[in-house]
């Protein structure tokens, strides 16, 4: 009877053990860092819900739909999406404090699509000291894809240098001897633009320039600007400012008369935030290079990115204003994002999620133009670098030409 029970007990223990180890296998597969756990993961987001760059908070909203409808729909890996987004009002001293917020307080995984060239870059350093990914910023600016210098940063959409270079090859290449005006936002962000221009103009800049205004984000209006680069006669405007800016921009130059061929950055193409807001009328011709498609145009009706899309916007953006690309935008770079944790798996660590964000191939968003995939490496953190060139017409905007690898040379 002893030597039977001792057996059980054994037996019992042998088991009790095997299960220990089976579960200890099964919790090791898990790997969380702060902000992550087994039923939620912590994303952070700043954007300029006020200021001068306001007309971009409609990014977050459509994020923080996304994320609602993720949530809705189970979650990522079974785990809820808790998105904490705030205003910094496009002003870096703000975005600092909102950074250390996030990291320090609400103890985020990472910071996603936070926007904004001078706003990211007044904390960079200090996301990288932390080692906090600051992905997917909501901004152009070429430094973004630096990753032996900045790994836990990571850019989305096409670098600005990039699309400088582009409009730079239009120019010579349509109108060679055009005489440029150049009107750019005096930040990151606007000379980032320019030195995509001086990357092809070379040494003919002072040939091709006629004139250069820099304006900041703090001037109520900048007519006054608009003006002197008519006054220098020449007959292309390349405008390089953020919405409201673009808008004036465009306005004043049909008021008073003046009518360059119009290079408009890609930053400020909403038709419903910028052309409608300029006129029409005065948009009616303006170029600029493209890379998501329009939910107000008709030609998508039959797309089934664009129903995807839609049907998202319907039930969780009811009233929104389709003809504004920024939820499009928003939409294609939380598509990215949820790859990027579905990659993870249960390893949700820092480190890993960088790892995932450098390891997307030809992955394609509902909302990008066909022929546009998103590729990153270890050494390649831009993650879209195709572009085609398009023209305002009629109250919508036309693509012609091929797709254009932007980050060639970039």
């Amino acid at each position: 009877m002893a030597v039977r029970q001792r057996l059980r007990i054994a037996a019992l223990s042998a088991a009790v053990l095997a299960l220990a180890v089976a579960s200890g296998n099964a919790i090791a597969q898990k790997k969380y860092d702060t902000g992550a756990s087994d039923t939620e993961i912590r994303i952070g987001n700043i954007m300029p819900y006020s200021g001068p760059a306001s007309a971009y908070g409609v990014i977050g909203k459509t994020e923080a739909a996304y994320f609602r409808m993720i949530n809705d729909n189970g979650g990522i890996n079974g785990r809820k999406i808790n998105f904490i987004s705030y205003d910094d009002a496009y002003s870096p001293p703000k975005t600092v404090e909102q950074a250390r917020k996030l990291v320090e307080s609400d103890e985020v995984l990472f910071t996603f699509n936070a926007l904004g060239t001078a706003t990211q870059t007044a904390v960079q350093k200090y996301m990288n000291a932390k080692k906090v990914p600051q992905l997917f910023v909501a901004s152009g600016a070429s430094k973004w894809n630096d990753p032996k210098q900045f790994a836990w940063t990571m850019g989305w959409q096409p670098s600005y240098r990039s699309e400088g270079r582009i409009f730079a090859k239009h120019i010579l290449k349509t109108r060679p001897d055009a005489r440029v005006a150049v009107f750019y936002a005096n930040d990151d962000f606007g000379k980032d633009y320019v030195n995509g221009l001086k990357d092809i103009f070379g040494d003919r800049w002072s040939e091709i320039v006629a004139a250069e205004e820099s304006y900041e984000n703090s001037e109520p209006s900048i007519d006054s600007h608009i003006v002197k680069l008519k006054d220098s006669g020449a007959d292309v405007l390349v405008n390089i400012s953020t919405p409201k800016f673009a808008a004036q921009a465009i306005k004043r130059a049909a008021e008073i008369g003046w009518k360059p061929m119009q290079l408009l950055t890609n930053v400020s193409i909403s038709t419903g935030a910028v052309m409608m807001a300029a006129g029409f009328e005065a948009s009616e011709g303006v170029l600029s290079a493209g890379y998501l498609k329009d939910a107000s145009d008709p030609q998508w009706a039959d797309d089934d990115g664009m129903k995807t899309f839609l049907a998202f916007a319907d039930k969780y953006m009811p009233g929104a204003n389709l003809s504004d690309t920024s939820p499009v935008f928003g939409f294609a770079v939380s598509q990215t994002m949820e790859q990027v944790l579905r990659q993870c798996g249960d390893d949700l660590t820092r480190e890993n999620v960088m790892k995932q964000a450098a390891s997307l191939n030809d992955f394609v968003p509902s909302t990008v133009m066909p022929g546009i995939k998103v590729n990153t490496s270890a050494t390649d953190f831009a993650p879209i670098e195709q572009l085609r060139m398009m023209q305002f017409k009629n109250g919508r905007w036309v693509f012609f030409g091929d797709t254009i690898g932007a980050g060639a040379g970039g």
